[in-house]
């Protein structure tokens, strides 16, 4: 319930601020657990994504978040969970795995922070080893022009943002290469996909595309009854 009320507000406060542009929404698996991938440029990115999606995402967010109560609360009715960035969150990690296993939907920033150059930063490989134990697919959601938002606001203007769900894969290892390699040739595919998404001066360390491989990508198929 609080969640639902939180997503209506927030929408209705995003409309007001940003002229919104959605599309893909169907990519979005309407069953089953999946991982959705994001860029991450501005604090509310998350908060965007979780109100927008076509069905409830579950939001990893920073363990300094919670240091507030009143805070904390808000963060856990919603259905967050706290992360520990920069070190291996050995619960987090059982968190995530659990969920998404359950069959709901998780939102990572791969990047693992906010970009400050507002373009990709090298990924990291904690969400391709999530998918690969999970064997669950994988959504890229592409999100730009928001970072304008504060200038627009002082002169009243609202501000052009674009949200893109891409095509879902699955992430798929060789059982018989060594896995550490595997696992960063897997961010760097799915990074890729991302970056494809995304308008060329967001797409920073992944900018030239044709250096994209898609070896360990699979595409994902819909069951049957569940599209649209």
């Amino acid at each position: 319930m609080f969640r639902t009320v939180a997503n209506w507000l927030m929408r209705t406060l995003f409309h007001l601020l940003y002229r919104i542009e959605l599309s893909g929404s169907d990519n979005v698996p309407r069953q089953g657990g999946f991982i959705a991938m994001m860029n991450h440029i501005y604090f509310i990115d998350p908060v965007l994504v979780g109100a927008l999606a076509p069905r409830p995402i579950v939001i990893m967010s920073k363990i300094e978040n919670y240091k507030n109560p009143v805070a904390a609360l808000a963060l856990r009715l919603y259905g967050t969970f706290p992360v520990h960035r920069g070190e291996l969150d050995l619960n987090a990690i059982r968190t995530a795995l659990s969920l998404i296993e359950k069959g709901h939907g998780l939102l990572m920033a791969p990047e693992g922070t906010r970009s400050k150059i507002h373009s990709l930063q090298e990924g990291r490989d904690g969400l391709a080893w999530l998918a690969v134990r999970s064997a669950l697919p994988v959504v890229p959601v592409a999100l730009s022009g928001h970072e304008r938002l504060g200038s627009n606001v002082r002169r009243l203007r609202r501000t052009p943002f674009r949200i893109t769900f891409g095509e879902p894969f699955v992430l798929q290892a060789d059982p018989g290469l060594p896995q550490r390699p595997q696992l960063r040739r897997m961010t760097r595919e799915a990074m890729y996909r991302l970056s494809a998404l995304l308008p060329p001066e967001y797409r920073g360390v992944y900018s030239d595309l044709s250096q994209a491989t898609s070896d360990t990508l699979h595409p994902y198929r819909q069951p049957e009854g569940q599209n649209r």
